[in-house]
């Protein structure tokens, strides 16, 4: 349901019904996780991917039986060798599906149009079994399920986690000493949240042609940037069409103006400058705020002289040790847009914890499934419930 994209969106406002089929587990290695989204149209156009081309026909099909009768529909994909005839994930893993029909009509659907649309936060719960699967419920109005699954499904919201949720029996139906309506006695549906956060943010201080690669690369990999140099013929629309904002200002002193609500451990810093008047008081305002990655391009005579100016201004030999210089892995590239994969290569290897090393050269699961042993299979352990 999440993450269908603005051709989705304007479908449903125009009145449209689609099938959404939507990743509701990943048992072992996927190409997608838990959220992932697919749509189709009543005319059999498909938006979107789940699986990155494995099973897309068989999960078109189980969307379009949603349309057709107006109701959720389950499937497993990804199976043993002796059933290779069925659909199966060429990675050898395995994802739960759930298809639903949505339109706009839906008070649940046209929030999540409206959060999307403006990039804000957002979590929805959808219900994946029984009479009720496919239905979803906004964590802000949750209002309806049972309290052992509002509670999980807030605390999703805000960890910004999609996961499936856990359908704890609630206390009540095994202590006789709770006095709770009949309702919430039963055992509650199986559950997944699905939770998209605002982009995160890439701040580029200095408009030149590498930041303008980065700019579209960036943004290309789902970031939200900004671009930010002293001079106003540089930062325009005709250069950074895809950015997000293009501010004319001094980047220290716009980066100063940054606060907890507009910068997170996501967002990255980028100096491309390649001016010491400016480039020295922005890496010195940058590692001050609370951000997940700092960097600077530049040779490494540049960052030898950058270090030297920085410890002059009092910055400590940890703090400049923190900022990546000279920004980006060694791709062997030279051209802007080689240096802008190079640089977004390394703040994604930051982000995740990555080695940067080729993959045939690790071992292990090519899919992160860390989050996915913390929760368990179910997700999050649920709390102690009282009466």
């Amino acid at each position: 349901m999440l993450g269908l994209g603005s051709e989705a969106h304007r479908r449903l406002r125009a009145g449209e019904r689609l099938g959404v089929a939507t990743v509701i587990g990943v048992p072992g290695s996927a190409p997608r996780g838990v959220g992932a989204s697919m749509a189709v149209t009543v005319e059999g156009e498909v938006i979107g991917s789940i699986s990155g081309g494995c099973v897309e026909a068989d999960a078109v099909v189980l969307a379009r039986l949603a349309l057709a009768t107006g109701s959720a529909h389950r499937a497993t994909y990804g199976l043993p060798d002796r059933d290779a005839p069925a659909a199966g994930l060429a990675c050898g893993g395995r994802i739960d599906v759930l298809a639903y029909p949505i339109a706009v009509d839906d008070p649940v659907v046209a929030d999540v149009l409206e959060r999307e649309d403006a990039d804000r936060a957002i979590t929805v719960g959808l219900i994946t079994t029984g009479p009720d699967a496919g239905r979803a419920y906004a964590s802000h109005d949750a209002s309806g399920l049972p309290a052992a699954l509002e509670a999980d499904l807030a605390r999703a919201a805000l960890l910004r986690e999609s996961r499936r949720l856990d359908p704890a029996v609630d206390a009540a139906s095994t202590d006789p000493a709770c006095e709770r309506p009949a309702s919430e006695t039963l055992t509650p549906p199986e559950m997944v949240a699905l939770s998209r956060a605002p982009r995160p943010r890439l701040i580029i201080a200095g408009a030149g042609e590498h930041a303008a690669a980065l700019c579209r690369i960036a943004t290309a990999a789902g970031f939200a940037v900004t671009i930010v140099d002293a001079w106003e013929v540089l930062v325009t629309a005709e250069r950074f069409p895809d950015a997000a904002r293009r501010v004319v200002a001094a980047p220290h002193d716009y980066l100063a103006d940054q606060g907890p609500e507009d910068v997170d451990l996501r967002t990255a810093v980028c100096v491309l400058t390649h001016d010491e008047r400016l480039d020295i008081p922005a890496l010195q305002t940058a590692i001050t705020l609370p951000v997940g990655f700092v960097g600077a391009l530049g040779a490494r005579r540049t960052v030898a002289r950058r270090a030297h100016l920085l410890a002059e201004r009092g910055v400590s030999a940890d703090a400049i040790a923190r900022i990546h210089m000279p920004l980006g892995l060694d791709l062997g590239g030279h051209s802007p847009d080689e240096t802008a994969i190079a640089a977004l290569a390394e703040i994604v290897a930051a982000r995740h914890g990555g080695t940067g090393a080729p993959l045939r050269e690790t071992t292990g699961p090519l899919h992160d499934t860390r989050d996915r042993a913390r929760h368990g299979a179910n997700g999050a352990e649920s709390p102690a419930r009282s009466c």
